[in-house]
Parts: C-alpha cells; structure tokens; sequence
C-alpha cells in the first residue's frame, strides 16, 4: 500500500492496486471511527459524535479520490490558477461531499444502525464561517464549479480560528458572540506542516551588491512568523476529482520563551504565540483602531506571502530555478483588493528570494495576475496608510513606490502634459497622510480587471476606473457571477430536485442549462400542481424553521416574502421594512382590499461597528414586535431572522416566494442570494442593479416585477433631490414616517430612529429611499395581484427556474478558464 504523499511540493506517489481496496464499507468504516479514532463506542445517541465519525468515514473515500487528482494535477504541465481569497463562506462540507460522491445509499446504510437520518446528523456540523457574506460564498461556489470542470484550480485562504461572529438579538438590537467554529476540530481538514512557510513582518530594508556588482536589496531585522497549511478537499460532481482549497493558520517559529518563563514571567514567554497567532484568529478584526488596521493588513499579506511561496516552491521542485516561463503557466485571481499585495510580494520573492532583474520579474508578475473587482462603492475600495505599510512592510513599500514611478512614466508618454490624470491614476494617493490605493495596484499589475455584472463592468469602465480603462481598454472584461446549482437546489431542495429529475431528467446537476427543458411544461397543469406541492412543503418547512428560532407562526397559506443579505444601507433593508409599516398602516385603516396574506422575512448581519445599519436592525425587531403582536393585524407577520448564515439559507431559499433584490441602482456590484431564489422559483421584486439586470433578461420583463430609478436616473436624481417634498406630496409615504417618527414603534425608546428617519429626509441621502419608495410600493401591489391568482404565479416561478442556466457557477468558471485563465480539465 502506497502512503498518500502531504505536500503539494512533491509529485505523490502513485496510487498500487490496493489503494482501492483498504475501505471497508462504509457502515463498517463509520463504526471503526466511532470506535478507534473517536474513543466513542457508546456515544448514547450524541450527534455530535455520529457526525464526526460518518465525516470521517467519507473523507477516507474523498481522500483516494483526492491523491488520484493530486496525481493529475503534478503531472500537468499545463497552466495552473491560484485563487487568493480572504474569505471562503464554505458552510457545511458533509451533505456536499455526499452528494457530489454519490453515497447518499451508503450513508443511509451507515446511520440506520444508529436509528437516525443523515439530515439530523447533518445539523451537528458547525457551519465553517469563514467569510462575511456574498463574496466568501462566490469563492465556495467558484471552488465547488472549478472541481466539477476538472479544472487545475487550487484555493488559498486563512483558517480563522472564530470565523464571522454568531448573532443574537436582545430587546431588538444585534448582540455578537464568537463563531468558534473549530471548537470540536475539524474533520475534513488535513495538515501539512511540511509546507510551512515563515513569513516576515516589521525590520528594514538594505542595498547591496552582489558578486557581479550588481545592486540587490534585502529585507533584514524582521520578526518572523509561520504559515502552517491545512488543506480541505473540494470534491466534483461524481467525476472523481477533488481539488484543494489550502487554508493557512498563524504561528510563531518558537512556542515561548524559556528564560521569561523560568525567570517567572509567564505573560511574557507566551507573548510572541499569541501576538503571531492573533494573524488567524478571527476573521476581519474590527479595523476602526490603529492596532485593528495593522492587523487586517497583517492578514492580507500572511495570506498573499504564504500561498506566493507555496506556488514557488511548487514551481521550484518541477522546473528548478528556471522561471522563464513562469507567468505563462501560473495564474493568480485576486478576489478583490483583499490579496492586492501579490503584486509587490511576488516582485520581491523573485527578485530577492531568486534573484531576477527587475523587468524580468514585472514581465513575470504582470502576466500571471488577474484582478477581480466586487464594489462600486468608492469608499469599499481599499486605502492603506504609507506610514503603516513602512512600518509593517517597508520593502514592500519600495517596490509599490518604484512600480508607480514606472507606471507614471508610461502615462506620462501617453498624456505628455497632463499633470491631472497622473495624479488622478497614482498609486499613491498624496496629502498630508499619503495612501496607498491597493484597487490601482491591482489594475496595474494584472493582465486581467473584471467586473461580476454587465452593469457592474460597464459602470467600472466609464467612471470608477475610467482612466484605466482608457489606457488599456483590452484588460477589462466582465464575468457576471454564478451559483452552484449543487449545493443551491439539489441538496438544499430535494423536493424540486426529484420533480426536476422525473421531469427532465437528472442532466442539470452538472449542466444547469438543461433547466430550460423546463419551459415545456409552464401550462401544464399536472406539473403545476406538483410544482406547487414542492412550493408548499418547502414553506411548511421554513415557517417550523421560524417558529424554532424565533416563536413566530408563518401561515402557509400566506406569501412568503424574504430579503437576507448583508445589513448594508446600500441594500435598503430599511425601504423594506417601511413597506411593511405601509402594509401595517393600511391594515389599521381597514383598507384591506387586494392585499393577500404576506410573512417578511429580512435575516442578516450589521458589521459590528456599523452603527446605522445596526439601528435598521432594531427597527426592523421593533416593528414586528409590534404587528405581531396586534390583535387587528392578520395579514401581516414580520421577522428579523437571527443569525444568518448558509445552512440557514438553505432552509430559507427553497421556501421563499418572493425574493427582495431592492438596492440603489448603480450600488450592487452583482448579488448572488437573486440567483440562487431565481433557480429555485423565486419572483424578484428589484431595481435594475447588478444581476438583477440579466435576470430579468433571461426571465423575461413579464415576469420579474421591476420598480425604481435606473443607474443613470440615480445620477440625475443626486443633482436636485428633495426628499421632503415627495413625503408631503404622497399620503402613503407621509403616514409611513409619521408612524416611525411618532414613536409608535419606540414608545418607550424615544428618538432612537432618528437618526434613520433624518437619513431618509436628507437631500443628501446616497441610497435615495424616498425617491423609489413610491415606485415600489406600487410594484408590491403588482406582486398581490399576481399571487392571488396561482396558476399565473406558477406559472411565472417554473419559467424563472426554467431560464435560470446562465446563473450557474460552472457558466462563471467555464469563462475565467477561456478568457482569463487560459487552462483547460486535467487529463485522465
């Protein structure tokens, strides 16, 4: 028997023809972890322990699949992409890994011995938080897709110790506690401490020349620290190959110091640990401090150093010192400005760690980097402070300075004279405390911007990077997202699943486009009645989901209307829910006609110093103590969902009926949550922003109920904009405020909200909530009379899911591989 090779340095060892034969079954395997790896041979019914031990039994029959891949992989000698991501929203890896291994019989074998159901064993599996929201989950789906295609994709993030903070609600308001998600281990990992890599922090820089005379600098006095791997596998879809996404924990290279610790000083012998390992341990720390900023910054650059030296010692041990073609065979995608220092730390390892000149490692650098953009919000795009990167990263900050000079250059040549749009493009953004603009980095030293939407990419060309684009308009290129339809319908609803599967066949898990052969049978009345069967269990089982967490009812029989998404001002949760008071105002007056029972449900979580989007948070809480608990009120229920997080989503995305995609146009880069309730047959109510533009397209205009400004009115709007004088014009409007700003609901909190009614009543006011909330209202009455008449509702959901291709994931990849990546599926 062949010993599965731990580094992915080494080309592994191939694989006899007893690999194939070690595993027992898998009730067998199941067992024998109970037993001997987890010391647990009663474990009396302990889920957790049942978890754990069928976990490992599966990654035992993932790992032979994965060092066959790892096999394929190092005898490649094609082009190999590194996705450099600060955040991977994984979720749980256990329902994933059976269903792409296809051992749903096996497990249902392994668990019947124990008398219980793979879906409560499930529950047990924290969720792996390793990310804040839509941009994590994209590069867990992006993984999940470049598995599926067979693609030579390898992922590289941090293992935070606490990923994003558990939320829970007292008297309205957001509390946050530590998400230790690894508390209880983590089975699915594997780790490799022969690939550690040391990373160096702090010291100074120095010049010297070589044995030629050639100048050199190196960077010396630093306090160095250690990246240790632990890689998870990412399976495909029942195609044998797992790829590996690679997670770097932070460590120090000497556990404590002795002689503190034998002079008494305790504190101080373990200080250099835990200053070393505050790296991994929690995901973005909250950066309104100096401390805080340094250590994001020390977060962004553990990440970027460590997986750059993995690839080049990787590259070192099959094609040695020779780097020539380096950048032709490697690519790394920069999952937005997070890992942007690549740019300056792969200058730097190939020059002083290798010794290139420096145009011979620009040439390198600048063909093998693609730059991913997320954000249309200029304040989103990241600034670091030249006084911290010299204190943190001082020869970074040579080479970042030196690449500008020579970017300027350029420019200078193209716009002789124009001192304006070199100041404009610089990297270095001066004043009395210059900045560094990482988003420009990231321009200049890529082959490759995208955007993640047509009108995302489209709004990035022509204003946010509009000088760049007119220097190199062939670097930019657009790649609006997708979601696995793996995880986002086929395990997350297994009721559409089997319809989808007696219906048309079980093609679309690996090929979504083959949801249009759906569209046959959107005026068939026996699927329609099937289809609204599925409808309703799936909403049976969200309202008991809701009732669990937060003792609310949700009638089946009413609408089920949901927005879960990040607290941001930008996705006007808050015009949301004063659609709700309007609804509420109207059931108080009695005027009750055409409105059909509807269940709100908004769910997400406020950055933990984000103060407005916290207070949208406890009017949100208030505003359903309120409804709910009015003996008037029947047609109406409102919920703050706790805690949101992915397993929590695919409870809510199978129920939801109408799907809240309601940002300012022109604010959303692309949004992901839209597509996954698309394929799941959703309605969008939306604005036409980011995809909820190709939705509609894809839909069709009839159905997608479409409100607000376009982008291009929202600028037009800014110019003159009167929020008040549309409130004293529209009664619906002005009752909706008096009700908030009276204190109806916070009689016994005066003023809290005044800060969110002042917001809305400012002509300044970016997100424009007044100016579509007329628009939107009426659009929501659009949406009661299509849901009261069901056969054109359903209708309306088959042919959404039936049009729903475009949005997968795979689509997504299958792009970056032709157009950016240049890589083609691994040979057998």
């Amino acid at each position: 028997m062949t010993v599965m090779s731990n580094t992915l340095d080494q080309k592994p060892a191939a694989l006899d023809k007893n690999d194939e034969q070690i595993l027992g079954p898998l009730p067998t395997e199941m067992r024998r972890h109970l037993c001997y790896t987890l010391g647990h041979p009663n474990s009396n019914g302990d889920l957790k322990y049942y978890y754990q031990a069928l976990a490992l039994a599966v990654r035992d029959r993932v790992c032979q699949q994965w060092q066959a891949t790892r096999q394929r992989f190092a005898s490649s000698t094609g082009r190999r992409v590194h996705y450099l991501s600060l955040e991977f929203l994984l979720g749980r890896s256990l329902n994933n890994a059976v269903l792409n291994l296809d051992l749903a019989e096996s497990v249902k074998s392994a668990l019947k011995q124990y008398g219980c159901e793979l879906e409560e064993v499930a529950e047990a599996e924290l969720d792996a938080g390793l990310g804040n929201g839509g941009l994590g989950r994209l590069a867990a789906c992006f993984l999940d897709s470049c598995a599926n295609l067979e693609l030579p994709v390898a992922g590289y993030g941090i293992r935070y110790e606490f990923g994003m903070f558990h939320q829970h609600i007292e008297n309205g308001r957001q509390v946050e506690d530590p998400d230790h998600w690894l508390r209880d281990g983590n089975p699915w990992e594997i780790k490799r401490p022969e690939s550690t890599r040391t990373i160096k922090l702090y010291g100074h820089t120095e010049r010297y020349h070589d044995a030629e005379g050639v100048p050199h600098s190196r960077w010396v006095g630093t306090q160095d620290l250690l990246a240790l791997p632990f890689d998870m596998p990412i399976p495909g879809y029942k195609n044998e190959t797992v790829n590996t996404l690679r997670l770097w924990k932070a460590t120090t290279t000497d556990v404590f110091d002795l002689a503190e610790f034998n002079s008494g000083s305790y504190p101080e012998a373990v200080a250099e640990k835990n200053n070393a390992e505050q790296i991994s341990m929690v995901l973005y720390p909250n950066d309104a401090s100096e401390n805080g900023k340094e250590l994001r910054l020390k977060q962004q650059y553990f990440l970027v150093s460590a997986s750059l030296q993995d690839v080049l010692a990787q590259w070192v041990n099959q094609y040695g010192d020779d780097f020539t073609d380096f950048g032709k065979k490697n690519c790394f995608q920069l999952n937005d400005t997070h890992p942007a220092s690549a740019v300056p730390e792969l200058m730097r390892l190939l020059m002083d760690e290798h010794g290139l000149a420096w145009d011979d490692a620009w040439k390198i650098t600048s063909e093998c980097m693609a730059y991913t953009n997320h954000t249309l919000l200029p304040e989103a795009l990241e600034r670091w402070s030249v006084g911290l990167f010299s204190h943190l990263l001082p020869r970074l900050l040579e080479i970042i300075y030196e690449i500008n000079e020579r970017f300027l250059g350029e420019v200078a040549k193209l716009y002789p004279g124009d001192l304006e749009i070199r100041k404009r493009v610089s990297l270095i953004e001066e004043g009395d405390h210059p900045h560094i603009r990482m988003a420009y980095l990231s321009i200049v030293g890529s082959f490759s911007v995208n955007g993640v939407a047509a009108l995302h990419t489209e709004l990035l060309k022509s204003g946010l990077f509009s000088d760049f684009y007119k220097i190199w308009p062939k670097k930019f290129n657009n790649k609006t997202n997708g979601v696995t339809q793996r995880r986002w319908l086929s395990h997350c609803n297994p009721g559409l699943r089997g319809l989808l599967n007696d219906t048309i066949g079980d093609q679309w898990e690996a090929n979504l486009e083959e949801m249009a052969k759906l569209a046959d049978f959107a005026d068939d009345p026996a699927f329609h009645e099937r289809w609204a069967e599925v409808k309703l269990a799936n909403k049976r089982r969200l309202a008991e989901y809701v009732k669990e967490n937060t003792g609310i009812v949700f009638p089946e029989n009413a609408m089920f209307d949901v927005q879960v998404k990040r607290i941001h001002e930008y996705k006007r949760q808050l015009l949301n829910v004063m659609h709700v008071v309007h609804l509420y105002d109207r059931i108080r007056r009695g005027e009750t006609q055409g409105m059909v029972p509807r269940c709100v449900l908004i769910g997400g979580k406020a950055a933990p110093g984000y103060h407005i989007a916290k207070l949208i948070v406890k009017l949100t809480n208030n505003v359903a103590n309120v409804i709910n608990n009015d003996p008037k009120n029947d047609l109406l229920k409102l919920v703050f969902f706790p805690n949101y997080r992915v397993s929590a989503m695919e409870v809510i995305c199978p129920g939801t009926e109408l799907s809240e995609q309601i940002s300012t146009a022109g604010k959303e880069a692309s949004g992901t949550g839209n597509m996954k309730f698309m394929m799941n047959g959703a309605l969008t109510i939306g604005t036409l922003d980011g995809a909820n533009i190709e939705i509609r397209e894809k839909a069709g205009e009839e159905n997608f109920f479409l409100f607000g400004m376009d982008a291009n009115e929202v600028t037009q709007t800014r110019k003159d904009y009167r929020p008040n004088e549309i409130i004293s014009a529209d009664s619906d409007i002005r009752r909706v405020m008096e009700l908030i700003e009276g204190g109806h609901f916070n009689a016994n909190e005066p003023g809290i909200f005044d800060l969110l009614t002042s917001g809305v009543r400012n002509s300044e006011d970016q997100w424009l909530t007044i100016a579509d909330f007329r628009s939107y209202i009426d659009a929501q009455q659009q949406v009661e009379a299509t849901y009261q008449d069901q056969k054109k509702w359903n209708r309306m959901s088959i042919l959404n899911s039936a049009h729903s291709g475009w949005f997968s994931s795979d689509r997504t990849i299958q792009q970056y591989a032709d157009e950016i990546w240049g890589v083609k599926p691994l040979e057998r």
